[in-house]
């Protein structure tokens, strides 16, 4: 990963945008310290999921047909509890 000085990736912050989709995530520094990181859409994308939520998640799966699985859900208000 790269590092760019904050002065830096301002001056030149078309070229940042550039390495970054090229090469990969670029580091910032301030004052010697990393305070940030650039990432391009995909990488972001992949990172932080698909946005499905969990029930999408489950419908789509490929065992969400299996008839070893069973969803039905009791519906009672309460349920016993052993200790």
């Amino acid at each position: 990963m790269h590092t760019w000085q904050i002065q830096q990736a301002k001056t030149h912050f078309s070229e940042l945008v550039r390495a970054t989709e090229q090469t990969g995530p670029q580091a910032i520094t301030w004052h010697g310290r990393s305070v940030a990181v650039v990432l391009s859409s995909a990488d972001y994308e992949r990172l932080t999921g698909t946005g499905q939520s969990l029930v999408e998640f489950m419908q789509r799966s490929p065992l969400a047909d299996s008839p070893d699985i069973d969803f039905s859900r009791d519906a009672g208000l309460t349920r016993e509890v052993g200790f």
